[in-house]
């Protein structure tokens, strides 16, 4: 039988059947509320695996009404897209169509574009899921016309909830008497961290390879990673990541992109080694960047566990590469005087259309001409200062011999 049939049969059929995210459809739930009282909008799910975005979205589109179409974007094109948005003019569809696109973060900008038409005059309510910061993988444009919830790891206590109704509907369905105790749900409610899709798939395994009880050796039998890998061990062990680069361990490096990629983290690890090529060694090696983002893109494409290869050849490059924050330390310095409200009138000769008073680099010796850029309050403001690596050192003592004085 199909591994996921027992996660279809179960999955929750209204508000009160969804467990561990009460905040959002408790009795008191924002978004239960909403919808009871006739509100329907573009919304946003982010968080975990396995914590109720598809299930809510189709009760969403249950009660209201309205006509469900799925789409995944790791599969989907922009054709698939239009198909849907077209069969919002239909007359078997006047109650509303809701489009629901799962991981929404592999669309594309264009794709994500494409959608605006038709969300914007309200033919199709969209609801879009990712795992990511939708702030990091959303096109602005949607963000500003939908509503953001956060859907959390489910706590083990309401994830043995669900637990224990599929072993009910197990036995039911087997036409079996067996049982597991209320220590045997925790593990697994525990070991799954939070992803109740993971624990009921993970329990009807061990069902069938249980005898009479389902005990924690044969939930063992199936390689259990016991963990809680919620919000905060996300962040921490990207953190460590960073921190092991920046401190030029590759060993402890490649520790963290393994851990991470083993808890399904790969456009994270992409993210924060993109992060670290441009903060951490930044123009001590600028073509780090180049290649840390062909690397990550190259991972992407292939998907795990190929993905683990060029992931694992960013990270090392980074770890042993030289170390420089200079262009951080600049950007950050040049932002604190913008925010105090420093250097609001740029000097007129390098205003376009005027050029009054411009010299011309080109038109000098060594391409250079000495000249005011900064604004009057801040002519002179040092941002930059060259760090103390090979590519820097080098590009100081050219700066030094050609304006003739240290930089």
């Amino acid at each position: 039988m199909p591994s996921n049939r027992i996660t279809e049969e179960l999955r929750p059929r209204c508000f009160d059947d969804i467990v561990g995210q009460t905040h959002l459809f408790g009795e008191k739930g924002v978004v239960r509320k909403m919808i009871e009282s006739g509100r329907v909008t573009n919304m946003i799910f982010y968080g975990p695996p396995g914590t109720g975005k598809t299930t809510a979205a189709e009760i969403i589109a249950r009660e209201s009404g309205m006509v469900f179409h799925r789409l995944n974007a790791t599969t989907a094109s922009i054709s698939d897209v239009k198909d849907v948005l077209t069969s919002a003019n239909s007359v078997f569809c006047t109650g509303g169509i809701l489009l629901y696109i799962d991981e929404i973060q592999y669309f594309n900008r264009k794709q994500q574009q494409a959608l605006l038409e038709y969300i914007e005059d309200g033919r199709v309510t969209l609801i879009a899921s990712t795992t990511e910061n939708p702030h990091f993988y959303i096109y602005n444009a949607i963000i500003s016309r939908s509503s953001l919830f956060e859907f959390k790891p489910v706590p083990p206590a309401e994830c043995i909830k669900a637990l224990e109704r599929a072993v009910a509907h197990l036995n039911e369905r087997e036409k079996l008497e067996k049982t597991a105790s209320a220590d045997t749900l925790e593990y697994i409610a525990r070991a799954t961290s939070g992803d109740v899709r993971h624990a009921i798939v993970l329990l009807e395994n061990s069902y069938f390879a249980a005898e009479k009880e389902i005990s924690r050796e044969v939930v063992d039998g199936f390689n259990v990673r016991v963990g809680n890998f919620d919000d905060d061990t996300h962040f921490d062990l990207l953190s460590c990541l960073q921190k092991s680069i920046r401190g030029s361990d590759p060993d402890a490096a490649i520790f963290y992109v393994a851990k991470l990629l083993s808890l399904g983290e790969l456009i994270s690890v992409c993210r924060r080694l993109q992060v670290i090529a441009s903060e951490d060694i930044g123009q001590a090696y600028p073509l780090a960047a180049a290649v840390t983002r062909a690397c990550c893109e190259s991972a992407k494409e292939m998907g795990m566990p190929e993905a683990r290869i060029p992931l694992a050849n960013a990270a090392i490059m980074l770890a042993t590469a030289p170390k420089s924050n200079s262009a951080e330390a600049a950007i950050d310095a040049a932002l604190a005087d913008i925010e105090a409200g420093r250097g609001r009138i740029v000097p007129p000769h390098l205003q376009s259309p005027l050029f009054k008073g411009y010299k011309y680099p080109h038109d000098y010796k060594n391409h250079y001409v000495e000249q005011q850029y900064l604004p009057d309050d801040l002519k002179d403001r040092k941002y930059y200062s060259f760090g103390q690596n090979k590519n820097e050192d080098a590009a100081r003592i050219y700066w030094e011999k050609i304006k003739g004085e240290k930089s």
